[in-house]
């Protein structure tokens, strides 16, 4: 699309409910490795990769504008280009404001969310993103040089196991990916310019919680309560917009699905089976 290779995992019956899955950073469709085989004897589940992540081209920063607007609109173009009409929504971490955004601009094709830990409420940023408000304020080498340590195996293998029950169900494979797509030439940069780019998101979070209150999609929320990068701070709000909402706060930090996929997708399966009528999202 546009001249960018996307990347995306597909499965399940294409005349069944369609489920798109956005992942989150540092990751990809990867994420979703192990909850699109427990989802796709019922749903037509697609999962893709923005550009610059998992198996995606990673254009030139000087050609490709890496801002969540332009995902959203990648993300709105393949939906399009592969012939679903309407799809329910999985948003993690950027997924969030991808996926929200998406929805503003066209609400009538998304049918319901699956939160898991992606933030849409000020009370959500907490003071892991003290650096990245820095950042935000001054756009400046000193502030953005002081994030690239978010791009290391450290901090990537933190972002997996902090707050998880039980580190060791982490799959080691799962930090190896996505530290290997991490350390491609230029990735850093990239990264860094979407940590950046992350500043327009908030200034739209009274228009996504407008749209939750005028729309009141359903909407099920899986959050790994243990996270320190979207603590639940950022998941009771919700339910100002969404009287609605269903809340499950997980014994799991920021990669939820590592450690609680399983319940996760149980919980989706009760969650879309409720809320989805049968040929939604058929092409």
């Amino acid at each position: 699309m546009d001249g960018v290779r996307v990347f995306y995992r597909e499965a399940g019956p294409k005349n069944a409910p369609a489920l798109v899955l956005l992942h989150g950073f540092p990751t990809s469709s990867q994420m979703f490795r192990d909850l699109i085989p427990r989802l796709s004897d019922r749903y037509h589940v697609i999962a893709p990769d923005y550009p610059g992540y998992g198996y995606s081209d990673m254009p030139d920063r000087a050609k490709f504008a890496y801002t969540f607007a332009n995902y959203a609109d990648i993300v709105d173009k393949l939906t399009r280009q592969i012939g679903l009409e309407r799809f329910a929504l999985y948003v993690m971490d950027y997924g969030a404001p991808v996926g929200y955004r998406l929805a503003l601009e066209h609400p009538d094709r998304v049918t319901a969310f699956i939160v898991q830990n992606g933030n849409a409420y000020e009370e959500g940023l907490g003071a892991f993103w003290d650096p990245i408000k820095a950042y935000w304020k001054t756009g400046a080498a000193r502030e953005r040089e002081g994030l690239r340590w978010l791009t290391t195996v450290k901090a990537t293998r933190w972002q997996y196991t902090n707050g998880a029950r039980e580190p060791d169900l982490i799959d080691p494979d799962a930090i190896t990916v996505d530290q290997a797509r991490l350390d491609r030439p230029g990735n850093a940069e990239i990264q860094l310019d979407l940590f950046y780019d992350y500043r327009t998101n908030v200034p739209l979070y009274p228009k996504f919680q407008a749209y939750f209150r005028e729309r009141q999609p359903p909407m099920l929320i899986v959050w790994g309560k243990n996270d320190e990068i979207f603590p639940p701070s950022g998941a009771w709000p919700y339910q100002r917009d969404l009287p609605k909402v269903e809340i499950h706060m997980l014994d799991a930090g920021h990669f939820a699905l590592e450690t609680d996929g399983a319940e996760i997708a149980a919980r989706m399966r009760d969650f879309l089976g409720r809320s989805l009528a049968p040929t939604v999202g058929a092409r």
